[in-house]
């Protein structure tokens, strides 16, 4: 029996972008279509098989130390994205302004789904999922300078609706319109049974 299961649930891209320098400035540039290589998207800032650690695995790694790459894009659902704006008092909110890889319509709850699952395009190209993508405050300044008054509300609001990074398992290109199948591990959810 596989690992990985397929399910009911397909996902249509609505949006793809991509971070060029996020030294520079964090929003992406949107695109119509997307090669996906080993090191992530073409041209991504956030990509490369290798990334300098961060404050989200200082519990394991000094600052700065070189480890594996599972946030080469940053995936987000058009559901969850409505969700954010609205609680924000804003009518829409630009995944650009986000840093946003790619934004998918189709599956509900999509921040939560399983670390990794898989998501398959019809030409090959597959993500996995790392984990969920928690909210943080880089956001804050693109979405103040569009929206005064607003860039703080996002932190609050992107909690459990921020969707997921996620890492190029197999190379090929996806573009608008495409869709993703969602696949899940075939294991129990982790309980341990001693203390």
């Amino acid at each position: 029996m596989p690992a990985l299961k397929a399910t009911e649930f397909e996902a249509t891209i609505l949006w793809l972008g991509r971070v060029e320098n996020r030294d520079v400035r964090l929003p992406s540039t949107p695109l119509d279509a997307m090669e996906l290589g080993f090191d992530g998207p073409d041209g991504e800032s956030h990509g490369g098989m290798t990334r300098l650690s961060c404050s989200r695995v200082t519990g394991l790694y000094p600052r700065n130390t070189p480890i594996r790459n599972t946030r080469q894009l940053s995936v987000l659902s058009a559901e969850e994205l409505d969700e954010i704006a609205q609680a924000m008092g804003l009518e829409a909110l630009d995944p650009a302004l986000l840093g946003a890889s790619m934004v998918l319509r189709g599956i509900p709850d999509f921040t939560h789904i399983p670390p990794s699952s898989r998501l398959l395009a019809a030409s090959g190209a597959c993500l996995t999922v790392d984990m969920v993508n928690r909210p943080c405050t880089l956001p804050a300044r693109p979405i103040e300078d569009l929206h005064a008054g607003f860039g703080a509300r996002f932190k609050p609001a992107a909690k459990g609706r921020r969707g997921v990074t996620a890492w190029v398992e197999a190379e090929g290109r996806v573009a608008l319109g495409d869709r993703l199948r969602l696949f899940v591990p075939d294991q129990p959810p982790w309980q341990p049974t001693w203390t």
